[in-house]
């Protein structure tokens, strides 16, 4: 690898496009840093965010009142307010209400740290829309397979967990796939509470080098692989998932 991080120390010097996240070993080694922080990050709001839109979505359909109107508010308020708005007030208003850890060496430390409230964050964002995505896939399931099911015996847990959410998922799979699509890209926000993700160490690089330009396009490239990558595989999922005639009217798409 040492020839390829020469030539980009050879087109700096004779072009002038600076990329030292390539040739120089400091600025190289704290961008991916900010790449395995802002992967991290994706990795644990996404799965958080299902998680959080099939429990939501279970809740919706329960016969408690209390809790289809819990979930019904939560949903509201996190998708009718900017996830900036969200992220700020979660980090420096409820953050500043919860206990501070004692350290061995003295002083203190908050309870969650900023990546911990930007997962907190983006998974409550992101799993307010996929509560929406799951209610509609569970509706979405053709009301004579759950009667099947029923006269078959199935409990309400089993009818869900073997015949329901299969179907709901296969149903509300291209939905889900982009809203999972965006919660990755909403990642970048991160940035305003000091996470060292990819944007907060790509400014820091532009700041010491000043090749702003250079250090967007390299983002630019880095997230598109990213999110290319990541519906890619969502889309063989799909694919490898779908059922024949499932989610069509007149078994037409």
């Amino acid at each position: 690898m040492t020839g390829v991080w020469d030539w980009f120390l050879w087109l700096y010097e004779a072009h002038g496009i600076n990329l030292p996240v390539f040739y120089d070993s400091y600025d190289r080694q704290r961008f991916f840093a900010g790449l395995l922080t802002t992967l991290e990050l994706s990795v644990c709001s996404v799965v958080a965010s299902v998680a959080i839109g099939l429990v939501g979505a279970w809740a919706l359909g329960s016969g408690s009142v209390v809790a289809r109107r819990l979930v019904q508010g939560y949903v509201h308020a996190f998708r009718n307010t900017p996830p900036l708005i969200q992220l700020s007030f979660l980090y420096f208003a409820v953050g500043n209400l919860l206990p501070r850890l004692e350290m061995a060496g003295g002083g203190s430390r908050p309870l969650l740290d900023g990546f911990a409230w930007a997962v907190v964050t983006l998974s409550l964002f992101g799993g307010a829309f996929n509560v929406e995505i799951f209610r509609s896939g569970i509706e979405a399931v053709p009301a004579s397979t759950v009667e099947a099911a029923e006269a078959l015996g199935f409990n309400r847990w089993r009818l869900h967990r073997h015949v329901v959410l299969p179907l709901a998922l296969r149903i509300c799979l291209p939905a889900l796939s982009n809203n999972l699509v965006n919660l990755v890209k909403t990642s970048t926000l991160a940035y305003a509470i000091g996470v060292p993700e990819l944007l907060y160490v790509s400014a820091q690089v532009w700041a010491d080098a000043m090749n702003v330009r250079e250090m967007m396009n390299v983002l630019l490239v880095t997230y598109v692989g990213m999110v290319g990558l990541l519906s890619f595989g969502l889309r063989r999922l799909e694919a490898a998932l779908r059922v024949p005639g499932l989610g069509t009217v007149g078994g037409q798409p």
